[in-house]
């Protein structure tokens, strides 16, 4: 009985140990198969992974939203495929040796095991693309059903070819204008519209002109005509040749006229077609009965359930905790279910303790009444928590500041010169330092939701770029919802006497002692100010004038002991502006900027400025006596552009031509770090011309500056008919930081970067040649660099965009072996009418 029992047993564990010792003498036995197959799975891995990684990157192109299973499979697939090509590696090494029992044993194995791994890999990556890498994500903001229903039935609208005139009405930040990008988003991937065009922010005072702009800037037009119905008349014409159009208005309160901005409102003017128009307002009646819309859809304030989860979304898990969970949710219903309020309260009270909750919701509680128009007093006491709850006062004025700066896009520029006039920085003593500040703060106020970034591709500004706040870093522009705006405005009326803006003011009869900030912006009516208005406003700081025919300046001005900025400004360039001598009696005057003035001259009393930081003229005509700029001690930033400047005694008779003297005066300069200049001629600089401590500039010779020439950054160069030895002579510190640079007519350079600036133009993303007749190469490596030891390793690193025209004996743009990391950023060039062009760029494999 025994024995028949131990049999059995015995036959099972021999039949397992032999298959152990098969499987394990297999690995043996097996070793170049096994070696062979994970090599062969891995290639198979490889190739997927390409080919998923492409589906990734298609899909971001195309804004989608990437599945997460999918990035973790990309990660783990890449994990994987390191790992296994240094197992090859090493095993290829070890081959090299002599022959190792124990470590083929061990290979063999690991690589039957990688092969299984990788193939499950490999299965789970196809059954992924099966399925899709990405979905297509809903219009953001419109991912809740209130939203989702509504923008279907605006879409609906736009379809429907009887509907000519649709309106979008709610409360102030309820979501129209998010909701209304999102549709016309939608219409341009559906098609449904040769040309659309969206003017925004109409706000309660329509721009025309301002309006009229936008919408030409989308069409490509220019409108060179100065009175408006000149302009609406050629709007019109242009918007008639297409065929279908929808114009979209955003944020109107009172009826408008198509006509008057040049809207052909409707079919009848359209032998092609039609043109649509989309309105939001924050009163049904004005798009009802005023306008006449055709269909209205109301935007209303999220459930419940929405707002809840928006603002779980913004604030975090935080929320979860219990003993927040109950002051979280009542929080949330004083917010109304309005986007705007959730968030801002969202982000003001993200990371709190339960004391600061507790005390939000009191304030909260307390809320007092508003006249605000559309804004009820939980959504203004929403707000104006999120304004107390900023880190810091000279963040909160910021804030204020810019509700004041009207209804259109907030100019940083002028943000810096208003602080600065302020004071609103302690131990700031340089404009770079100023500007820091400034975007930092603004960084603040963006991420708190109290500024937006403007986002359109284009824009029409009646300002020049900005050399302090670059577009392409998000810095130049910022943007102010109207509801916080107005929220903004109601705080700062609070203490009225301190800070001022209007466009429709009247000036009689204003007493306003305790007055530190005055700005008075109206292009289209002429300013006359009473002799004695400035006289009982000592305390004044802060004084920009933008008004047509601004003849004189009134004798109390001179009674402004603590003016620290002035701006005057016309921007129709064509006021003369008489007798500005007591401008240098104001001595604190830090800021002092002239716009489209003819001024008979500036005065000797300028010479008294000596804390002046920055000195603008622009679009002037002015006689410059001489060694006033030299007695400016403290300047920092000065600004010469299309000027018919004369001096007093101002050209030196020199061989071969005159000089301007006052470049010379800039090595007196020592605090000079921005400079934007014109002047028509290289050859009347003087020798002694220094730039060496500049960290800004924008400098042209032989041209006049065009707003829209430069590109979006703080260092460039654009010359006519310069020589070769003159730049390198005057330029050569510059070249080592310049970031544009475009030469025209350059007659005596045959190897650009050997000739000009050996060091290989490490800083530099955009160039431009034109229109010689001796330029060979670009580059030109089989040369020697005598003037630097040791020679640069690359040239052109940081290239973006390349253009060369009419170089009659461009043989190549670079000439011998291209150097590691020489146009690795490339991604435009440009090459016209290069007749003698034999090759490119050789080797060059990163450049696309």
């Amino acid at each position: 009985m025994e024995e028949s029992i131990a049999t059995p047993v015995a036959e099972k564990v021999v039949e397992r140990l032999f298959t152990l010792i098969e499987r394990h003498v297999g690995y043996l036995w097996n070793y170049r198969s096994n070696i062979s197959d994970v090599t062969q799975q891995i290639e198979k891995l490889s190739d997927g992974r390409v080919r998923m990684q492409q589906s990734v990157d298609e899909a971001n192109r195309q804004g989608d939203e990437v599945f997460p299973d999918v990035e973790k499979w990309l990660s783990r697939a890449k994990k994987m495929i390191k790992e296994t090509d240094k197992f090859i590696a090493d095993e290829r090494e070890a081959n090299r040796g002599c022959f190792h029992l124990k470590l083929r044993y061990q290979h063999s194995k690991k690589a039957k095991k990688q092969a299984g791994d990788i193939v499950t890999e490999i299965q789970e990556a196809e059954n992924l693309i099966k399925k899709g890498v990405a979905r297509r994500p809903p219009p953001h903001g419109i991912g809740f059903s209130s939203r989702e229903k509504t923008f279907n039935q605006i879409m609906e609208a736009l379809r429907d070819d009887s509907i000519m005139m649709i309106g979008v009405w709610g409360m102030g930040g309820v979501g129209k204008t998010t909701l209304v990008l999102q549709v016309a988003k939608q219409a341009k991937e559906e098609k449904l519209f040769d040309t659309m065009v969206m003017a925004s922010n109409i706000s309660q005072t329509p721009n025309v002109t301002k309006i009229q702009g936008e919408i030409a800037s989308i069409l490509g037009l220019k409108l060179e005509e100065k009175d408006e119905p000149a302009r609406a008349v050629r709007l019109s014409r242009s918007l008639e040749k297409r065929k279908k159009i929808l114009v979209i208005l955003d944020d109107i309160w009172e009826p408008i006229s198509f006509e008057t901005i040049g809207i052909p409102y409707g079919s009848d003017k359209h032998p092609k077609g039609y043109c649509k128009v989309l309105l939001t307002s924050r009163v049904h009646e004005v798009l009802s009965k005023d306008m006449g819309t055709h269909k209205d859809f109301h935007v209303q304030h999220l459930c419940e359930e929405e707002a809840w989860i928006l603002f779980q979304n913004t604030v975090g898990d935080s929320v979860e905790k219990p003993e927040l969970q109950h002051l979280a949710t009542e929080v949330v219903k004083k917010c109304e279910g309005l986007p705007i309020a959730i968030v801002t309260v969202a982000k003001a009270l993200k990371g709190e303790s339960v004391s600061v909750w507790s005390n939000a919701l009191e304030e909260l509680r307390r809320a007092a009444p508003t006249n605000i128009r559309g804004v009820s007093k939980n959504v203004y006491s929403c707000l104006e928590l999120s304004y107390n709850h900023l880190e810091s006062e000279d963040v909160k004025l910021v804030l204020l500041l810019c509700g004041l700066l009207g209804n259109d896009d907030i100019s940083l520029d002028d943000l810096l010169k208003y602080v600065m006039g302020l004071d609103l920085f302690d131990y700031m003593d340089s404009l770079e330092k100023a500007r820091d500040k400034v975007v930092t703060l603004v960084k603040i106020l963006k991420e708190s939701s109290l500024l937006l970034h403007v986002v359109e591709d284009k824009q029409i500004y009646s300002k020049p770029p900005s050399l302090y706040f670059v577009a392409e870093e998000g810095n130049e522009y910022v943007r102010m919802h109207d509801v916080i705006r107005d929220v903004a405005r109601s705080i700062a009326s609070k203490d009225p006497h301190r800070l001022m803006v209007n466009k429709d003011i009247s000036l009689e009869g204003l007493v306003c002692p305790k007055l530190e900030l005055f700005l008075y912006d109206n292009y289209y009516v002429s300013l006359r100010i009473p002799d004695t208005f400035f006289q009982e406003m000592k305390e004044l700081r802060v004084l920009c004038l933008s008004a047509p025919n601004l003849a004189q300046l009134p004798s109390s001005l001179q009674f402004l002991s603590n003016l620290r900025t002035l701006c005057l400004h016309e921007y129709r360039y064509s006021s003369s502006l008489k007798d500005i001598a007591m401008v240098g009696e104001l001595k604190k005057l830090q800021i002092l900027s002239f716009v489209g003035y003819k001024l008979e001259k500036l005065p000797e009393s300028m010479k008294q400025l000596t804390d002046l930081r920055m000195l603008s003229l622009r679009h002037c005509q002015a006689s410059i006596p001489r060694n006033v700029i030299s007695s400016l001690s403290q300047l920092e930033h000065l600004c010469l552009r299309n000027i018919s400047y004369r001096w007093d005694q101002e050209r030196e008779g020199v061989e071969g031509g005159e000089r301007i003297a006052w470049f010379s005066e800039l090595k007196n300069l020592s605090r000079l770090r921005a400079l934007e200049v014109d002047i028509s001629d290289l050859d009347v600089l003087p020798e002694d011309a220094s730039f060496d401590n500049l960290t800004r500039y924008d400098i042209f010779i032989g041209y006049q500056s065009v707003w829209d020439v430069r590109k979006n950054t703080s260092r460039g160069l654009k010359f006519k008919k310069v020589k070769g030895p003159h730049l390198v002579s005057c330029f050569s510190r510059l070249f080592k930081t310049i970031e544009v640079l475009d030469l025209s007519l350059l007659d005596d350079v045959e190897h650009f970067v050997n000739e000009l600036d050996c060091y290989g133009f490490l800083h530099l993303k955009y160039l431009s040649v034109d229109w010689s007749d001796a330029l060979q190469y670009i580059m030109n490596t089989t040369m020697e660099m005598e003037c630097v030891d040791p020679p640069p390793s690359t040239c052109f690193p940081l290239l973006e965009e390349l253009m060369l025209t009419k170089l009659n004996k461009l043989e190549a743009v670079c000439h011998g072996p291209i150097p590691v990391g020489c146009f690795v950023n490339l991604r435009v060039m440009i090459i016209e009418r290069c007749h003698s062009l034999k090759c490119v760029l050789e080797h060059l494999q990163e450049a696309q």
